[in-house]
């Protein structure tokens, strides 16, 4: 009698293992040492904003419609005047090579398979020249900005390897105080111990990565992609492009010389996305760095305008 009969049926076939975003977040965590996963999964101070920026979300909830069709869906839509099927964009996230050697490349070609875009960083490990020819589509360029001609020359390289639309990144005057990065040495440069060196070697396949493709570094700043590579272009990244004196004017600059559309990102208050559309930029993201930057910022999802935000009661979308 075939299995079936007794109400199940027999598979070789291996069960899945990723069925969820934590699914893949603890395959990263085994795959990763401790110093870089510092890096990708941690924020500044106490975390406190990394955390509300996720409960943020469990605040809202959906309602469905009932007895409408529901055989064809559609959740096309367009950003920034680009045609999407997907109305989610991959965040800009620098040096990926760290995790995964081909990060910036399999996240763009990812991206685009969906039907959607990633937003590349200015501190990808992966060239914007790269990326671009890579893909086959036009993504976007998130840019950390100055005036004066080490970003020109970003937005014109930006440009004109076909990315039309910049996101102005204006909330890293410096760089957050992320205390997982500081227990585990992710500094500039790293500090190594044996405890930290033994760490690293208990992931041979990342090691091995790291040692052969050679992508560790910010390839738009530096000619290589070796280890010694990595920390000049993230004192590169410091020295040229943090924000500290980063002003209105320095946004205007930007503005008059970028042909395409433009957006800034790191907006919290409502005044300073109205300056910025004044200014003549295409739209705002709002967004507190991922928690990266100020540990007791509210979540970027609470600081759209009150009119969208919940009641005491909690409201539903």
């Amino acid at each position: 009698m075939p299995a079936s009969a007794f109400g199940f049926e027999w598979s070789l076939r291996a069960p899945e293992r990723y069925l969820s975003v934590e699914d893949y977040r603890r395959a990263a965590r085994r795959r990763l040492p401790n110093m870089v996963w510092s890096y990708v999964d941690e924020g500044a101070d106490d975390l406190i904003t990394l955390y509300d920026n996720r409960a943020a979300f469990d605040r809202w909830s959906l309602i469905p419609h009932a007895l409408v069709s529901a055989v064809s869906r559609n959740q096309a839509t367009t950003i920034a005047g680009v045609a999407v099927d997907l109305p989610v964009l991959l965040a800009p996230t620098g040096f990926t090579g760290l995790s995964r050697w081909d990060g910036d490349l399999g996240a763009a070609r990812a991206a685009a398979s969906r039907g959607t875009r990633y937003v590349l960083s200015t501190a990808s490990s992966w060239t914007i020249e790269e990326v671009a020819h890579a893909s086959g589509v036009g993504h976007f360029f998130q840019l950390y900005p100055r005036s004066g001609p080490a970003t020109a020359a970003l937005m014109d390289r930006a440009w004109n390897a076909g990315f039309s639309v910049l996101m102005v990144t204006v909330d890293v005057p410096v760089k957050g105080n992320r205390e997982g990065e500081r227990r585990y040495g992710m500094g500039v440069p790293p500090s190594m111990t044996p405890w930290r060196l033994l760490n690293a070697a208990r992931h041979p396949r990342w090691a091995a990565d790291i040692v052969r493709h050679q992508r560790v570094a910010g390839r738009n700043f530096v000619d290589s992609g070796s280890v010694s590579a990595a920390v000049e272009s993230a004192e590169i990244q410091e020295r040229e492009f943090m924000q500290g004196g980063l002003n209105w004017d320095d946004l205007a600059w930007i503005r008059d010389r970028w042909a395409g559309l433009m957006y800034i990102k790191g907006i919290m208050r409502a005044e300073e996305a109205t300056r910025s559309i004044e200014l003549g930029l295409d739209g705002v993201v709002v967004s507190n760095h991922g928690g990266r930057q100020l540990g007791s910022a509210p979540a970027s999802l609470d600081a759209l305008p009150r009119s969208s935000m919940r009641s005491p009661g909690g409201s539903r979308c």
